[in-house]
């Protein structure tokens, strides 16, 4: 999709650049009549006005857009995602950020339209991608350069960058199978996203190599409600696990609540492992064993590739510096049992 000029609108009108200029930017120079025909072409082929303080010029990348698929009150109680932020603002500089909540997909792609015609980002960043995903199909459609967080998608033209949260999963049920749990669950997100699928597919073939046979997996949302909710069925069964892994730290500290209420002590019934380390896991106590996932320099490499592509390059799919397990009061060894 070509985006309408002010070539195209002086050519459709048959005036020149700069009458086209003086008449989109309410300047002297042009006839009343002569303006109203040029706004009244500029808006039937669709043209916008550029609202970016720094377009794509000089292999420098003009605006970045990001829109969110969670709910603004959601997003500010997730340590990681200010993280995730710090990491996208340190490589873009004095570029901008564009950020928008948009309620599903078809909104998010309304956003990313309006985005292109207005010339406000030069690319974007594309949050929650899943299997499947129509966005990735249409954005190069759009014409928007964009980067997907999370991965790999095995989609050409728009590139990810992810974290190997495998070799994570692989490390934490090696320190947990060590300590003696052979029932462990895995409380984590949708489905349906990439980033969901590749840690279960991952958790389900460490479990199995290491013979942990009551291992399972539990979807929720990423909500506080959602984690006390999930901790409480695991916990309502005949043989309940004897160590939860979550997939925020979020999920984590609702089911550390949810075990307080009832009433098993932590780590003494039940161990807790937070995936993505914050100050939330630090001050709680105990304190959370926890995965600590480069996520400031994950955002900072998304911003690089994109640039990359924004500025007519071809990069593929990248991937950070590994994770790492940090080890706190919320595990200890299984508690005897059958």
């Amino acid at each position: 999709m070509k985006r309408p000029t002010i070539t195209d609108i002086a050519r459709e009108a048959g005036v020149s650049k700069g009458a086209v200029s003086y008449a989109l930017n309410g300047r002297p120079g042009v006839s009343e009549a002569t303006r109203h025909r040029i706004t009244a072409i500029a808006r039937e082929l669709g043209w916008a006005p550029s609202e970016t303080a720094r377009a794509l010029s000089g292999g420098r990348a003009g605006a970045v857009g990001m829109v969110l698929d969670r709910p603004a009150d959601v997003l500010g109680v997730e340590p990681v995602f200010l993280a995730l932020l710090t990491g996208i603002q340190r490589e873009l500089g004095p570029a901008s950020l564009i950020l928008q909540v948009a309620p599903d997909h078809a909104a998010e792609l309304e956003v990313y339209r309006r985005w292109h015609g207005e010339r406000r980002a030069g690319g974007v960043l594309l949050t929650g991608p899943r299997h499947d995903d129509d966005r990735i199909a249409e954005l190069p459609r759009i014409g928007l350069p964009a980067v997907a967080l999370g991965g790999p998608l095995g989609r050409p033209g728009v590139p990810s960058v992810r974290v190997d949260d495998a070799a994570a999963v692989g490390e934490v049920l090696g320190y947990l199978a060590a300590l003696g749990h052979r029932r462990v669950a895995w409380i984590t997100g949708p489905g349906v996203l990439v980033q969901t699928r590749v840690r279960a597919e991952a958790f389900a073939a460490v479990a199995g190599r290491l013979g942990l046979a009551g291992a399972r997996t539990v979807h929720t949302d990423h909500s506080g409600e959602g984690g006390v909710a999930a901790t409480r069925r695991l916990l309502a069964g005949s043989r309940p696990p004897t160590a939860l892994l979550y997939d925020t730290d979020v999920l984590a500290v609702a089911g550390l609540t949810a075990l307080r209420e009832l009433g098993l002590a932590v780590p003494d019934d039940v161990s807790v492992v937070a995936w993505d380390d914050s100050a939330l896991c630090r001050l709680v106590r105990p304190a959370l064993t926890a995965v600590r996932r480069p996520v400031a320099e994950f955002g900072a490499l998304a911003v690089s590739v994109l640039r990359d592509l924004m500025t007519g390059g071809d990069p593929g799919d990248a991937c950070t510096s590994p994770p790492s397990l940090v080890t706190r009061g919320s595990t200890g060894p299984a508690r005897p049992g059958p």
